[in-house]
């Protein structure tokens, strides 16, 4: 499948939320295959969709800024949106064995990867060097984005079982090049707010 070829669209009429089906600890697969819930494959999606959610609690969180500051934003807020549609891509591969994976389920692609790697440049381009590591704090859309960062890296972890086992290598990829990107992003944020990063200082924390 090239970066041109369209993915599928879902196919999908939910009725009822709850289907009983999970009641025993197991859920099925985009194949129907049934897994327990603590299944490496179930968490490491399960953290992509924690992630989202994360995003979709940081785009709030820049709805709020007063403007004109947010509009100096909204290429973030576009980014981040765009984020949103990749990790639901990226989870539906993690959902599916890979001898499920058909020609044109959505997925994550290199495209993705390079294009994520050309923003984070950009953004970085436009930043202080750091003399120390960052506190999150600050502001709440800062925060919020290291927060996701922070997930982001829980669910590289994660994702590390399946990689080592030859499937999921370009899903690890993606969330390592994010992790680094969410963290450039609360930077950028920072810088456009006009709110001071708080730095780690080892003194600071001496009794």
């Amino acid at each position: 499948m090239t970066s041109s070829e369209p993915f599928r669209e879902p196919e999908l009429a939910i009725g009822r939320v709850y289907t009983r089906g999970g009641d025993t600890g197991q859920t099925s697969l985009v194949g129907g295959q049934r897994v327990a819930k603590d299944d490496v494959r179930i968490a490491a999606f399960g953290c992509v969709d924690e992630l989202n959610a994360c995003l979709g609690a940081a785009r709030v969180e820049l709805a709020a800024v007063e403007e004109p500051v947010r509009q100096e934003l909204a290429p973030l807020d576009r980014m981040l949106l765009r984020l949103q549609h990749e990790l639901f891509n990226l989870g539906s591969a993690l959902a599916t064995l890979p001898e499920d994976l058909g020609p044109q389920q959505a997925r994550i692609r290199d495209a993705d990867i390079t294009r994520l790697e050309a923003e984070l440049d950009s953004l970085n381009a436009d930043l202080p060097p750091l003399r120390s590591f960052v506190l999150p704090g600050g502001h709440r859309l800062p925060t919020a984005l290291h927060l996701a960062r922070t997930v982001c890296r829980r669910a590289e972890r994660l994702t590390v079982g399946l990689a080592r086992a030859g499937v999921a290598e370009l899903e690890l990829r993606y969330l390592n090049r994010l992790s680094d990107a969410l963290f450039v992003c609360a930077r950028w944020a920072h810088l456009r707010l006009g709110v001071a990063e708080v730095l780690w200082s080892p003194n600071a924390a001496a009794s």
